[in-house]
């Protein structure tokens, strides 16, 4: 099976390939940089990774959002329907829909995101979803939560360097639940769908089966790097206080890096099970935790 992937370069796209090549696909890189990629669009799978990942500093202009996320995506779709294709697989964001969550997130939530990432992100998915497919085609909008995996960079890392530096967690104050997505189980539930052609087209949120905190995550990492846990309960006043003086200078923990360490972000990943026919994916958020963390190590 010949597949054709944008944005193979990036963390996702790398291990995906791997894992593709692994599991005896044919996986090609697609590059959209310039325009040869329209006079040489053929094969059975697009799998559209390439976008402008979220910019925790804002330092972003919004409309790079747009122009990256959602014209270079519609363009990319509007070319998929013209070809011999079978398979679209667009990776949106659970942020295309929540920036915060209060109960568990699934695939039918009214879409309300305040960010241009996540804007960007859902005017696509808008977009995808108001063409007619036609027959023998089928398209997927995956909505993954935060990735974790080998070459993974993002507050993972932060979380790893605080506790391999032996500077205490400081956020022991707050409690949460929020779900994680390895890369394994995102690399398997990908092969399902290209390997069954049941799955029917739609929506699908990517997920660990089981929800973490952020201080079971920091105990995690101590266990592994085989330190001693040192989280601290600093009050939250005085947290919030540091986080609005780091959204001034631009200091790495600022609100929204915060806010993603502690909020509550539960992602049901119950249709995707049950479109493939599981009642549990091969790993579990501990077990993609530590294999992530080891390979900071190495």
């Amino acid at each position: 099976m010949k597949l054709l992937i944008t944005g193979a370069s990036g963390f996702v796209g790398k291990n995906l390939l791997d894992y593709l090549v692994f599991n005896s696909f044919d996986p090609f890189s697609l590059t959209l940089r310039n325009s040869a990629w329209k006079t040489n669009l053929n094969g059975d799978a697009i799998i559209h990774l390439a976008g402008k990942a979220h910019d925790t500093k804002n330092i972003s202009n919004a409309s790079e959002y747009f122009k990256i996320n959602t014209d270079l995506t519609k363009e990319l779709f509007d070319a998929f329907l013209e070809s011999e294709i079978n398979d679209f697989i667009y990776f949106s964001s659970v942020k295309a829909v929540a920036d915060m969550v209060d109960d568990i997130l699934n695939e039918d939530v009214i879409a309300n995101p305040k960010t241009p990432y996540g804007q960007s992100k859902l005017k696509a998915e808008e977009y995808i979803l108001s063409k007619k497919i036609p027959e023998g085609k089928r398209v997927f909008i995956i909505r993954p939560c935060m990735i974790h995996g080998p070459g993974n960079k993002g507050n993972l890392n932060l979380l790893y360097n605080v506790v391999k530096k032996r500077v205490p967690y400081p956020l022991g104050a707050f409690h949460n639940e929020r779900s994680f997505l390895g890369i394994d189980n995102l690399n398997f539930m990908i092969k399902e769908i290209l390997q069954n052609k049941k799955i029917k087209s739609g929506v699908y949120n990517f997920s660990d089966d089981d929800v973490l905190s952020t201080n079971e995550l920091v105990k995690i990492i101590s266990t592994v790097l085989d330190k001693t846990n040192l989280n601290i309960s600093v009050p939250k006043p005085v947290i919030n206080g540091i986080a609005r003086v780091g959204d001034v200078i631009k200091f790495p923990l600022n609100s929204e890096t915060i806010q993603k360490l502690t909020e509550n972000y539960r992602v049901s990943n119950e249709k995707i099970k049950k479109a493939i026919g599981i009642e549990k994916l091969p790993n579990t958020t501990k077990e993609g935790l530590e294999k992530t963390i080891k390979s900071f190590i190495k």
